[in-house]
């Protein structure tokens, strides 16, 4: 998962940037890059980090101009050297720079397109690049020598026809402006806002609303499935449809963990939807679990805080926070190795024994992913005195890989894999386990839009919404994980924690 920002302003972007950056540093801490346009040349600083390791006050000075684009990113089946590091850039045709949150599930047939018919070379495994590079040739094919608006929303609808996957895009284009531009299934979120200043207008597009609010952007809308949106350098707007069959399917897991409570995506509130969750996974308990001897009700931080503040409402229990979270560890879930997410949940959490001694608790999380932070935080909660362990989590069961940028390629690292809720439960150690219904789930974030009927919860059933994975492709992306370039980014994860914590210079 990544996150991403662009800005077409009056005045220099620079700081503007670097702040939607830092609110949407939750969904990506491996590395960070600005890149601008100043005297029609790009000004660009990425490398690993966070963002705040990444940019000190000689990068954010040459950081100059009032147009720029950036992006926070965390690995997946990709490598996690600074060269993956985004956004990337092209200088043919015009000069173009591109950030990119999503996976392309036909990246093999890209490169190999791109390589034999193309003649464009892609120096890294991202498929950022190979994204990059296709909407550079599409742009290339203009008979115009100076580009329009509708150059520019050929080039997307081409690049559309090409690709397949995720992908919620921004891209500057030297000379011209800024383009942002969403998937035809609308997997990946892209929102857009706009401020009016002495100068005049401006224009902001993100991952999430928070970077707006961040920067005192009023927001306007989500960039629709398919569509394309141009912002000329000189503060025109323009909007295209540019796929053929466009259709909202929202990634469901958006709301379950990634996205800041306070960000609003498609029209659909993230804290209301964990209300809600909250809501139904509580009504669940009761009529399951109505025999129980529960006696508070504990979430995990923080995801789930407000989800499990719900269930304590609907099971009238006491709700207690007994888990202090370190919050200057990086979020386990999404760190790229197995023995760092293992060093790092100790780190993250410690217990207030007070509030499990002698009692049957509760505890609340988002989900069950891989099962290591859910085993650990149980072993820690009878560490500290509870009598049982009583274990939720307001998604379904995670069954099936993530293709659409999601760090969860491999089968076998998904404890629910092939097994029922008994088998987990053992495996987690937990003396009784209850997952979210998957209905329940999308009736809990889809009552916020009616105007959206299906979600891209591959994860949970695995219908994929592109209709183009299978379990060859799946072999061969588990394979990717698995190669040298990954295990070397493993064995360094230390290092990787050290320079979080200590600051990249």
């Amino acid at each position: 998962m990544c996150g991403i920002v662009g800005i077409v302003g009056k005045t220099p972007v620079n700081q503007y940037l670097y702040d939607g950056l830092t609110v949407l540093q939750h969904r990506g801490q491996d590395a960070a890059g600005i890149v601008t346009i100043h005297n029609n040349t790009f000004r660009l600083r990425k490398a690993n980090g966070l963002v705040k390791d990444v940019f000190h006050t000689r990068h954010m000075m040459r950081l100059q101009g009032n147009i720029g684009i950036g992006h926070v990113r965390y690995p997946t089946a990709g490598t996690s050297s600074s060269s993956e590091a985004q956004p990337f850039y092209a200088n043919s045709p015009y000069g173009i720079s591109l950030a990119h949150n999503g996976n392309l599930t036909n990246a093999d047939e890209l490169k190999r397109w791109l390589n034999t018919e193309a003649r464009r070379h892609v120096n890294t495994t991202s498929d950022s690049e190979l994204l990059l590079n296709i909407l550079g040739h599409e742009l290339q094919q203009s008979a115009n020598l100076a580009l329009t608006p509708d150059d520019v929303f050929n080039a997307v609808a081409n690049t559309h026809k090409r690709v397949r996957g995720a992908y919620a895009t921004v891209a500057l284009i030297i000379g011209y402006g800024m383009v942002a531009f969403r998937d035809p299934n609308g997997i990946r979120p892209l929102v857009f806002g706009k401020r009016e200043t002495e100068h005049g207008v401006e224009y902001m597009v993100a991952s999430e609303s928070v970077a707006l609010d961040a920067c005192s952007f009023e927001f306007v809308r989500d960039v629709a499935p398919g569509e394309a949106i141009f912002f000329s350098q000189n503060g025109q707007i323009h909007s295209k449809q540019c796929a053929e069959n466009p259709t909202y399917s929202p990634c469901i897991f958006e709301f379950v963990y990634f996205a800041r409570p306070d960000s609003t995506i498609d029209k659909m509130s993230v804290y209301a939807s964990r209300v809600e969750m909250g809501t139904k996974l509580g009504e669940k308990i009761a009529n399951d679990w109505e025999d129980e001897d529960i006696d508070v009700v504990i979430p995990i931080p923080e995801t789930s805080c407000d989800i499990a503040l719900q269930i304590a409402k609907q099971l009238e229990l006491p709700y207690r926070q007994g888990f202090v979270k370190n919050r200057y560890i990086g979020r386990t879930f999404i760190m790229p190795g197995q023995e760092q997410r293992k060093k790092s949940v100790r780190q993250k959490l410690n217990a207030i024994s007070t509030e499990f001694k002698g009692k049957n608790v509760l505890l609340v999380d988002d989900s069950v992913v891989r099962g290591t932070t859910s085993e650990q935080i149980i072993e820690m909660a009878r560490a500290s005195g509870a009598k049982k362990v009583y274990f939720a989590s307001a998604a379904p069961e995670v069954r099936f890989p993530n293709v659409y940028g999601i760090d969860m390629p491999s089968a076998n690292e998904l404890i629910a894999h092939g097994r029922d809720v008994d088998d987990i439960c053992t495996l987690i150690g937990a003396d009784k386990l209850i997952f979210q219904e998957i209905d329940d789930l999308v009736a809990a974030v889809g009552s916020h839009n009616a105007e959206i009927t299906n979600f891209d919860t591959s994860v949970f059933d695995g219908n994929y919404v592109t209709n183009d994975i299978d379990n060859s492709y799946l072999e061969k992306l588990d394979a990717l994980r698995n190669n040298s370039t990954k295990e070397e980014s493993d064995k360094n994860a230390d290092s990787v924690i050290d320079m979080y914590n200590e600051g990249a210079e």
